[in-house]
């Protein structure tokens, strides 16, 4: 072999050593910060509820099981948890269906704005929903006289009205690349379009609706803030019951057994979702992006239905609780109308209620979800790099399969759990010399932690739907691994890439549960405030939480906005 075949030999390889360092570091960097930041804290917690201290140590102790199980309130609280989670799902899905025709198969003047307005409560902070709900349904509010106040139907309906969205952008998201062929041959031999439908489209729609429900129910099961504000001590679910257990008896060992009873739940959810997920991606390809891109305009007479369906629901059920909010926020304690408590905003409230103003607050959210959004779009993005990969040894698929399932392990554990998980566990972590209790930084990572998920789910369907043989061709006419992700993976997985930061940016403005452990009095967040302010005596703080609600619904929703309108019509994203 001459020297030009020995250099070129030598090329080749340290090419191929530098492609396997590369995506190890995508892989390792990224299950780092998982291990670090929640695997650690998560278990640390549970574990304390495991052990008993006795004069030789601490020791393994499970009878806390049999203690839990036993007790006829929890499976009380189970069985809540899991009837409100199918009916919530249930109904997300059978209103979302319409939706998901109407804003991604059809075109019509505003739709991108109503898909943004659509999107907004799915990242509203709970706490705020609650109270919004709370005041509709109160004897004075608008339904007040259907007697939903603390009630089962009450609580559906908040949880429908968060995860509405879901199935409307999972999928809308696979509707709008449907090869329309089929159904129009079916109509051509004969089929009403009840039964093209029903025989043609519902099937291939299969595994976005199986998909989406396993997430509907994933996040049915471990709602937090609107279940404690609208369920109080009659409808409580494994989630409140964590919390009210940690936080007011400290029985760490009944939480972690009930801890241990939602991840089953969430275990089985995420199972489904990966499972549907997987067809859905696999019937994606067999479209044309040419044939799917074409859209009806919004027909008078076959559309009449659906579109009916998805007006009541984004009027009645999306915008109805959030302009009810509005109101409220411009009446005083005597029922006049004014802007008081928008000017009380730069006060701390009643009886110095707060320790910083709520427009210092915003300041704080404002910086901690940037920093938040920052970390998320990194780990996320390597993840759902190293995931949209497909290999052709089934060892490396199953490794892909379980590195995909871990980062959305997140979205199924209790918040309150991984909050507290990190107050007792990163004093001094890896041994560093520095307490990031104290130092400020744990907020925007716990909040990392909480948007990576949506940020792997939006990014990867992109990435998975890039035809590989577009990177095959770039390597063979020489492109390194590093030029083949750079002028092939780059440009086209930039489509979901605005998207994937407005999901981050306001899923942090939104966090409340982990946040409401971890925010000093001075770095207090939005939500946080808002949730102090609701929990003081006297109109005015009352009213302040109302107007702070509608700062920051305003806030989240222009961010949704500008993040829909970055992505455009091109598909790709979800859940």
């Amino acid at each position: 072999m001459d020297g030009d075949g020995r250099r070129l030999t030598r090329g080749v390889r340290a090419s191929r050593w530098g492609a396997w360092l590369g995506w190890g570091a995508a892989v390792v960097l990224p299950l780092g910060f998982l291990a670090v930041f929640f695997a650690w804290p998560v278990v640390s917690l549970v574990l304390q509820g495991f052990f008993t201290d006795t004069p030789a140590g601490r020791v393994l102790d499970l009878s806390g099981f049999a203690d839990v199980l036993s007790q006829p309130r929890t499976w009380r609280i189970v069985g809540q948890t899991l009837a409100q989670a199918v009916t919530g799902t249930l109904l997300s899905v059978l209103l979302g269906l319409p939706g998901a025709y109407v804003l991604y198969r059809c075109r019509f003047p505003g739709r991108t704005l109503v898909r943004g307005l659509v999107t907004v409560p799915f990242v509203l902070p709970s706490v705020v929903v609650g109270v919004a709900f709370r005041a509709l349904f109160a004897p004075g509010g608008v339904l007040g006289w259907a007697g939903l106040e603390e009630s089962f139907a009450g609580i559906v309906l908040a949880l429908v009205f968060f995860n509405y969205a879901v199935v409307v952008r999972t999928v809308g998201g696979m509707w709008e690349r449907l090869d329309p062929r089929a159904e129009q041959a079916a109509r051509a031999l004969g089929a009403t379009p009840w039964r093209a439908f029903r025989t043609v489209t519902l099937p291939a729609l299969g595994p976005a609706i199986a998909s989406a429900a396993a997430v509907v129910f994933l996040f049915c099961a471990t709602a937090f803030g609107v279940v404690l504000v609208l369920g109080g001590l009659r409808y409580g679910t494994i989630e409140t019951e964590i919390w009210i257990r940690t936080t007011q008896f400290l029985d760490l060992r009944s939480a972690a057994v009930l801890s241990v009873l939602q991840l089953v739940v969430v275990a089985g959810a995420l199972l489904v979702s990966s499972r549907a997920r997987a067809r859905r991606e696999r019937a994606l390809h067999l479209t044309s992006d040419r044939v799917s891109a074409h859209r009806l305009r919004l027909r008078a007479g076959a559309d009449l239905l659906p579109a009916l369906v998805t007006l009541v629901v984004v009027a009645g059920l999306l915008v109805l609780p959030m302009a009810g909010l509005v109101t409220r926020s411009l009446r005083t304690g005597d029922g006049a109308w004014s802007l008081a408590n928008y000017a009380a905003l730069g006060t701390t409230g009643g009886r110095n209620a707060l320790t910083v103003t709520v427009w210092e607050a915003l300041g704080n959210s404002l910086r901690t979800a940037a920093w938040a959004a920052a970390i998320a779009v990194v780990v996320g993005g390597l993840v759902a790099l190293v995931v949209s990969r497909r290999p052709r040894r089934a060892g490396l698929r199953r490794a892909v399969g379980v590195l995909d399932a871990a980062f959305m392990l997140p979205l199924g554990v209790s918040a309150v759990t991984v909050g507290f998980g990190f107050l007792i566990t990163l004093d001094r972590p890896l041994g560093l010399d520095v307490d990031l209790r104290t130092s400020g930084a744990l907020v925007p990572i716990a909040q990392a932690v909480v948007a990576i998920p949506l940020v792997v789910r939006t990014m990867l369907p992109v990435l998975r739907a890039i035809d590989p043989r577009l990177r095959e061709a770039a390597a063979t006419l020489g492109a390194a691994p590093g030029r083949v992700l750079r002028s092939v993976d780059g440009p086209l997985g930039a489509r979901s890439l605005g998207l994937a930061i407005g999901f981050a940016f306001a899923v942090s403005l939104g966090e409340f549960g982990a946040t409401s452990f971890l925010a000093r009095p001075e770095t207090a967040t939005l939500p946080v405030v808002i949730f102090r302010l609701i929990g003081r005596p006297g109109a005015e703080n009352y009213g302040m939480a109302l107007a702070a609600s509608v700062v920051l619904a305003v806030l989240t929703a222009t961010v949704m906005m500008v993040a829909e309108r970055l992505r455009g019509d091109r598909p790709g994203g979800e859940f």
